[in-house]
């Protein structure tokens, strides 16, 4: 597995969530919308976008548990700070959209 660094914690919180809004993207409209398409339903259904965050979120916390389990703890801080940093934009999105 991969070094045991609080900076690569941090770039993989970043990234796992794309990953999750991808897989999310893939799962519910690839057969019927276009990524554009997908975005522009985003802006506009407020339900659809808590959902597709929730679900990315969860990309995450997969994320942390395997460092965690894997005994990278400080890989598994950046993870976790990152993903309380998401956490507190999706709560703020909520209340603000």
């Amino acid at each position: 597995m991969l070094k045991d660094n609080f900076k690569l914690g941090l770039v993989l919180g970043i990234l796992g969530p794309f990953v999750g809004m991808l897989a999310f993207y893939l799962w519910k409209f690839r057969v019927s919308v276009s990524l554009w398409g997908f975005i522009k339903v985003l802006a506009i259904e407020n339900r659809l976008l808590t959902n597709m965050i929730t679900f990315s979120l969860f990309a995450n916390a997969v994320l942390f548990t395997l460092f965690i389990n894997n005994d990278k703890d400080k890989t598994a801080k950046g993870i976790f700070a990152i993903t309380c940093i998401w956490a507190l934009g999706a709560i703020f999105l909520k209340w603000w959209y």
